[in-house]
C-alpha cells in the first residue's frame, strides 16, 4: 500500500508541475488546504475518490489518467 501513495504523490507533482502550477494555486483550484496538498505530494495520506476527483478536475485529467 505504500508503494501506491508513494506513485501517487509521484504522478500528482509531476502533473502539478507540467501544468506551471504551485502546491498553493492547485490546492486553490481543487477547493483543499494547502498544507493536505503538500502531504498528498509526499505520500502521508490516502485521499478518497472524491477528493481524487477534485484534484483530477483542477489538474484538467481523468481519474484514471491521475492514478494510472
Amino acid at each position: 500500500m505504500k508503494a501506491l501513495k508513494k506513485l501517487l504523490a509521484m504522478r500528482l507533482k509531476r502533473l502539478r508541475e507540467e501544468r506551471g502550477l504551485t502546491q498553493e494555486q492547485l490546492a486553490k483550484r481543487s477547493g483543499m488546504s494547502h498544507g493536505y496538498l503538500a502531504r498528498l505530494e509526499i505520500g502521508m495520506h490516502d485521499p478518497s475518490l472524491s477528493t481524487l476527483a477534485k484534484l483530477a478536475r483542477a489538474l484538467r485529467v481523468t481519474v484514471a489518467e491521475l492514478v494510472e
